[in-house]
């Protein structure tokens, strides 16, 4: 029976090479010179710091152009709040998506049953499974998924005949 799995997982190279990239960039550019100014990759978390909120800005940007030019989706970041640390430097945590939250999980589901397209989902983990007896169904599927969640850059492989 055909199948396949609808997945959300970043590229992680990628990912640890646009920040040190990045890094590189804070490093040589003069308008950064003299500040504390940093990047660093943590687990699932990019944690940037600087002096203002102004600096964490143009760290993002410089980010997302090394991610979006190594061909990662910058939809994986997740930004969190700007927090205050000691003194006058400001630091801001951005998570890195991965793994298929439930409630998106039970959104694709509920896709999938409502289109009227002969497939089964079924929720594995992190990820989705969809099979059903035609190739093509199985396509409109996937194209049924990417618009039911635009916001999230899903992948489907293991697509099985």
């Amino acid at each position: 029976m055909p199948s396949f799995d609808t997945v959300l997982e970043p590229d992680r190279v990628e990912i640890k090479n646009a920040v040190d990239q990045t890094s590189k960039e804070i490093g040589n550019r003069f308008d950064f010179k003299g500040t504390s100014a940093a990047i660093e990759l943590k687990e699932n978390d990019i944690v940037l710091s600087g002096d203002s909120d102004f600096q964490l800005a143009q760290i993002d940007d410089i980010l997302r152009a090394k991610l979006s030019k190594r061909s990662v989706d910058v939809r994986f970041l997740d930004a969190g709040k700007i927090e205050k640390m000691g003194g006058d430097k400001v630091r801001q945590v951005l998570k890195v998506r991965e793994g298929i939250a439930s409630e998106d999980s039970k959104k694709i589901q509920q896709a999938i049953k409502g289109s009227k397209l002969k497939l089964q989902a079924a929720i594995q983990g992190e990820a989705v499974r969809v099979s059903g007896a035609k190739r093509d169904e199985l396509q409109a599927a996937m194209a049924l998924i990417r618009q039911a969640l635009p916001d999230l850059p899903l992948s489907f492989n293991n697509f099985r005949d």
